[in-house]
């Protein structure tokens, strides 16, 4: 028997596409709502996780404004240290402490740094005014018998600071609440200074945050279902309406008959024709769009090699016009036409490999290569040291002989020289008195931290990483093309997997080149740029 026929067709497809619009839209709802309640435990586990690492950074970071102000009082005052701690104590009681706050400062001088009953008198506690002056033992315990002060004073011999958490009373209160504490050791009076947070003041913090959300996340669940069976309910107003439209046309064909198949096959064999012209349209317009890919590709090519050569040919120059003044005078000796020799033959080795550089620059397959970074950093220094001493230039250079980097060596002395070349170019244009360029190394954590300073004024755009986009350039009467600096942030960052950063100081700018000891280890850059 046969159930479809021409009479049910359009019921039959009806009632098929709502049953299965019905099902989808459930089956979506449910695993939306599913997974919506999943991701926001997720978030609030890593908001959780964010929250107290803030907290800690700002419990740092309040230490660390209280101990920079007390060395400019030390530095500024001409008061003796007992006045200036007394000025201190005063300071400290009175930051932050006020009523319903649980954050405080507390300071001990330390008697004992290895501990004991005696190891510390207590100079600032705003919550404990009864035990300020008291010497202090590291053997009391908190309510959980941890002895809390033991913990915190062995971090301070060791890092000369310390996060501990322990029980302690709250302000204004008796009752006895976990707290979350920084310790640091200041060394100049024998100090430590303390601040800490008490942990359900956080937990209240985040419990309100997650009514929040929980409160979004609901409406938001409320509002995609409704709008989700809104969605079915016109879906099935549509296929009642096509349903009904399938019937008129199939009334409708029964009613003709086709008259004639000449016209149709003709109609076909037309349509065949304009669809293999439009094809033949569309695949000669590729190819023009190929064609002038090619041409940028190519241009943006030139442009980044001319603006690599740029120097090199002027120092190539310079090392000519050296020559051919020697030669006038009648003072080219032997040994100096072999040393300018040397140098320009080291331009010309540089100038070749750019051209290799550039052209492998997005292969993905370079071999790396292990060397000492100092031997890297004469290389380079060669290249523009005549122009360095043309200009009186003072290069001031500090790296360990023993550090070792193993990445791209061609593309780590591009980017050094572009750096360079900036710093002696702002240096010659703005015609700095008493000029220099310091370049300095150091190893952390993994990573070799190649730094680059100089006094010419600054970096004074903002913000000061605009000068790393394309084309962007602060050189006058046009002699820069703003690609040395991009290119270098596209080599470091993507090529070498490091960090290259910028930061004025008082005199200039300051860059660094931070780049993993070996790229492969593939290890997170965590460096303080200051």
């Amino acid at each position: 028997m046969n159930l479809i026929t021409e009479k049910n067709l359009s019921k039959t497809i009806i009632f098929t596409f709502i049953i299965i619009m019905t099902s989808m839209i459930v089956a979506i709802s449910y695993f939306y709502v599913n997974n919506t309640y999943d991701n926001f435990e997720q978030e609030m586990d890593k908001f959780v996780s964010e929250y107290y690492a803030d907290k800690k950074k700002t419990l740092k970071k309040e230490i660390n404004t209280v101990i920079d102000i007390l060395n400019y009082n030390i530095a500024k005052s001409n008061l003796d240290d007992e006045q200036l701690k007394i000025d201190a104590v005063r300071l400290l009681n009175n930051i932050t402490f006020e009523e319903n706050k649980s954050n405080y400062f507390f300071v001990y001088e330390v008697k004992n740094m290895q501990g004991g009953d005696n190891f510390a008198r207590l100079m600032v506690n705003p919550n404990r005014p009864d035990l300020v002056g008291a010497l202090i033992s590291t053997n009391v315990t908190d309510i959980n018998g941890k002895k809390f002060r033991e913990e915190f004073l062995k971090d301070i011999r060791n890092y000369k600071e310390s996060f501990t958490q322990y029980t302690y009373k709250k302000p204004y209160s008796d009752e006895i609440k976990q707290k979350l504490s920084y310790f640091k050791y200041f060394e100049q009076w024998n100090w430590i200074i303390a601040v800490g947070v008490y942990t359900d003041d956080i937990e209240n913090e985040i419990a309100i945050k997650k009514r929040d959300l929980e409160v979004k996340i609901k409406n938001q669940v409320v509002q995609n279902v409704v709008l989700f069976v809104m969605f079915l309910s016109i879906a099935i107003l549509i296929s009642i309406a096509i349903s009904q439209k399938i019937d008129e046309v199939l009334k409708n064909y029964e009613n003709k008959v086709i008259s004639n198949a000449k016209e149709l096959e003709e109609l076909n064999e037309s349509l065949e024709i304009k669809v293999q012209k439009e094809i033949e349209k569309n695949r000669e317009k590729e190819q023009v769009l190929v064609q002038k890919s090619k041409f940028i590709a190519l241009g943006e090519m030139i442009s980044n090699i001319a603006h690599q050569w740029r120097q090199p040919l002027s120092e190539l120059s310079s090392i000519l016009m050296y020559i051919k003044f020697k030669q006038s005078i009648n003072a080219l000796d032997e040994n100096t036409m072999n040393q300018k020799l040397q140098e320009a033959d080291k331009v010309l080795d540089f100038m070749s490999h750019t051209i290799d550089d550039f052209r492998n620059f997005f292969m993905p397959k370079k071999e790396k290569e292990e060397f000492l970074l100092y031997k890297v950093v004469d290389i380079v220094i060669n290249i523009v040291s005549s122009t360095l001493k043309n200009y009186d230039i003072k290069l001031e250079i500090e790296i360990d002989e023993k550090i070792i980097l193993k990445t791209y060596l061609n593309e780590y002395e591009q980017v050094l020289l572009n750096i360079i070349n900036n710093a002696k170019d702002v240096l010659i244009e703005k015609q700095i008195q008493n000029p220099y360029i310091k370049i300095k190394a150091q190893e952390e954590n993994n990573h070799i931290i190649l730094t680059i300073e100089d006094n010419g004024g600054g970096v004074l755009v903002e913000p000061k990483g605009k000068i790393f986009e394309p084309y962007f350039t602060t050189k006058e009467h046009s002699n820069g093309t703003g690609i040395g600096l991009y290119m270098s942030k596209i080599i470091v960052d993507k090529n070498m997997k490091g960090k290259l950063r910028v930061k004025n100081t008082k005199e200039g700018a300051k860059f660094a080149i931070i780049i993993p000891k070996n790229i492969e280890e593939n290890k997170e850059i965590n460096y303080e740029f200051v």
